[in-house]
């Protein structure tokens, strides 16, 4: 009988770590462990007014200060999603939320999810450098998959992925309910083999030299990513 194809061995794998840090710092932003005694209030007074920033959310948006606070303390305490506070080091406000979910150490795949950016963070390299922090703590503790889900109809979401770098892997039709509604949900990842040159163009478009004096972006992160994904595809060859 003609042997089946199977997949590669693995000889070097290591369970990674649970996420946890109570600190992830980069240049513009740091994640710290979501504590809503320190958090709380500069993320509500930064959503204030803003109820569509939850559209895509399973929960919020939240009438009081004293129900937010409620919830990121029920959030806090939990494990997975191990939920951080974005911090924007140039205005020194919290300005939003992302969480590793879903967490597989035995298969070495972690999501990240559960992001909320605040308007006034959104677009800013605070931002971006938030998520880029996030992929590459995984990678760098051993994970080989790092995933991003979304409902399919979040335009933003779906871009941001691409933007990233995340390679969309197809949708799950009819996959949750929340709010009453349905929920498609579109899944995109990227893979250990993927991020040193996505490192390497996330690096790049987060250095100084790529914002003007008024602080926009002189190159954009998707050029980058996009260039970084084809030349990881292109046979070897070719390069």
């Amino acid at each position: 009988m003609q042997a089946r194809p199977i997949g590669a061995k693995l000889t070097d794998f290591t369970v990674p770590p649970a996420p946890g840090p109570e600190v992830i710092a980069g240049r513009y932003v740091a994640l710290e462990r979501l504590d809503p005694s320190r958090h709380a209030d500069d993320l509500y007074a930064a959503n204030a007014g803003q109820d569509w920033v939850w559209d895509y959310m399973g929960y919020g948006p939240f009438a009081t200060l004293g129900a937010y606070r409620a919830w990121q303390a029920e959030a806090a305490a939990k494990a997975d999603p191990c939920f951080y506070a974005l911090r924007d080091l140039a205005r020194e406000r919290i300005g939003g939320l992302a969480s590793y979910l879903r967490i597989d150490r035995n298969h070495g795949v972690i999501e990240i999810g559960h992001i909320e950016i605040s308007p006034a963070m959104q677009r800013s390299p605070a931002a971006t450098e938030a998520i880029s922090l996030m992929i590459g703590w995984a990678f760098d503790h051993g994970y080989r998959r790092v995933e991003w889900k979304c409902d399919a109809l979040n335009a933003p979401s779906m871009a941001a992925a691409k933007r990233y770098g995340f390679r969309y892997e197809g949708t799950f039709r009819q996959h949750m309910i929340y709010k009453g509604r349905n929920r498609d949900t579109a899944w995109w990842a990227i893979i250990d083999k993927d991020w040193p040159p996505l490192a390497k163009a996330h690096q790049s478009w987060l250095t100084p030299e790529n914002f003007d004096a008024d602080g926009r972006q002189k190159l954009r992160l998707s050029v980058l990513t996009e260039a970084a994904s084809d030349a990881a595809s292109r046979p070897s060859h070719e390069t």
